[in-house]
């Protein structure tokens, strides 16, 4: 039988440690070391299948260079955010919560690929759970290879078999590896598994994308070194209450991470959204007081969004503040703002505010239209549905410049909106004829002029 002794973990940074500690001396953080049962005699056979000779070091200025190859994964989004592309040989990432919708994003994606030979690998879900799922998708792909298995070693037996172009994994928390003895999903099995799986990649150049849980408090489960040696990073969110998915991309060796990806889950799967701010806007809010359309961005898009907000007398001593979509704290920091500053008198109403279509936005550039929707509200005046609105609000009630202000004024004149506000000297460098009408505003008195007269 295996030696096997006992060592403890720590599940935020992953330091070991002989006997349990209250507090990780690595990363400080408290409670976070768990019991990890490890076997000394075994012998780590899982990479002896993709053996090739040891590498030699070599001089850097010997190292060849090249643009990266890259696979069309026909997913416009998708390609977006990885940079244009898979590249051969490249470790992915891919996290969410609970049924936001990553296995049907990546299945969708695998079913639209005719021409590359692919293993799907589900250790969740049974094959006839994944053909329903494909049906509902309605799509066919003659190349793509469902095996249900979570045991590493046996996983790689039908990689051999099968010599895919593409490897998927879903979930790497339910894979499992003959070599550690701890239960599926711990740190270890986590660890080990996907430096395995790292280890193939490289030296097959098959890139491979893992599917990993989120814990509660909205990072992916496991050590953090599982992030580290992956080549990319995705981050699957949205509301499962609305209909929007946003993609985000955390980390990318091998392109930027400010990109954005936008989809929207119908019955049929997900809906690739080129064009976010046509559906993020009410069809006509003319007349309606308490909304405001404000010019952000998010990653590198911009697109227009709706600001609803309400402000109503208290009905009880303490008044309310919420905020759906927005940092409750910056709302009640420009709420200090209009009482200050403009001279509004809001400490005993209600206010609600509210980012339409379920988005979750941190672009200071609306802090415009969020007190300017925060002011329609209490005056029941509504805002003209024409006008647009991107600028950020300090703390002594000027309006302060924003980064890419040309690429907000193009979106909305695209849009058909005939007249926009921005921050004043914040068209440095813009060239471009337009024919929407630029108001340049320095504080937020001059802004509530031009809105309310």
């Amino acid at each position: 039988m295996a030696k096997t002794k006992s060592v403890y973990v720590c599940s935020n940074c992953g330091n070991d440690s002989p006997k349990w500690l209250g507090k990780c001396p690595v990363c400080g953080e408290w409670n976070t070391y768990v019991e990890e049962i490890i076997a000394k005699d075994n012998k780590r056979n899982h990479n002896s299948v993709f053996e090739t000779p040891k590498a030699k070091p070599i001089l850097l200025r010997d190292v060849t260079v090249g643009e990266e190859p890259r696979l069309d994964l026909k997913d416009e989004e998708l390609n977006r955010v990885l940079g244009g592309g898979l590249v051969p040989g490249s470790l992915i990432l891919l996290g969410g919560e609970p049924g936001i919708g990553k296995s049907t994003l990546i299945l969708q994606t695998v079913l639209g690929l005719d021409t590359l030979n692919t293993l799907y690998v589900s250790g969740e879900e049974s094959a006839r759970q994944l053909k329903l799922r494909a049906d509902r998708i309605n799509s066919q792909n003659n190349n793509c290879y469902i095996v249900c298995e979570t045991n590493l070693e046996q996983i790689f037996v039908h990689i051999q078999n099968s010599n895919p172009d593409l490897v998927i994994i879903d979930s790497i928390q339910t894979i499992f590896s003959d070599t550690v003895e701890s239960s599926p999903g711990s740190i270890s099995q986590v660890r080990e598994c996907s430096a395995a799986i790292l280890k193939f990649a490289k030296e097959t150049n098959t890139p491979v994308v893992l599917i990993g849980h989120i814990n509660k408090e909205g990072n992916i489960a496991g050590p953090k070194v599982l992030e580290h040696i992956v080549d990319t990073v995705l981050q699957f969110e949205g509301d499962q209450h609305y209909m929007y998915r946003i993609l985000r991309s955390i980390k990318n060796r091998f392109g930027s991470t400010a990109e954005l990806g936008i989809y929207e889950m119908r019955q049929n799967g997900l809906r690739q959204v080129n064009n976010p701010s046509e559906l993020l806007l009410t069809q006509n809010h003319e007349g309606l007081s308490g909304v405001a359309i404000a010019a952000a961005i998010e990653g590198v898009r911009p697109f227009l969004i709706e600001t609803q907000a309400l402000v109503s007398t208290a009905a009880y001593g303490t008044p309310q503040r919420s905020a759906t979509g927005f940092d409750i704290r910056r709302m009640n920091m420009l709420l200090a703002v209009l009482e200050k500053r403009a001279g509004f008198k809001l400490i005993q109403k209600d206010v609600f505010l509210n980012i339409a279509g379920g988005l979750k936005v941190n672009d200071p550039a609306i802090d415009m239209a969020v007190i300017s929707a925060v002011l329609s509200s209490s005056l029941d005046i509504s805002i003209e549905r024409h006008i647009c609105m991107a600028g950020e609000v300090g703390l002594s009630g000027e309006i302060r410049p924003v980064n890419r202000i040309e690429q907000r004024i193009l979106e909305a004149e695209k849009l058909g909106f005939s007249k926009i506000l921005i921050p004043h000297n914040n068209l440095k460098g813009f060239t471009s004829k337009v024919k929407i009408e630029i108001h340049q505003v320095r504080k937020v008195e001059e802004a509530f002029r031009l809105l309310f007269g």
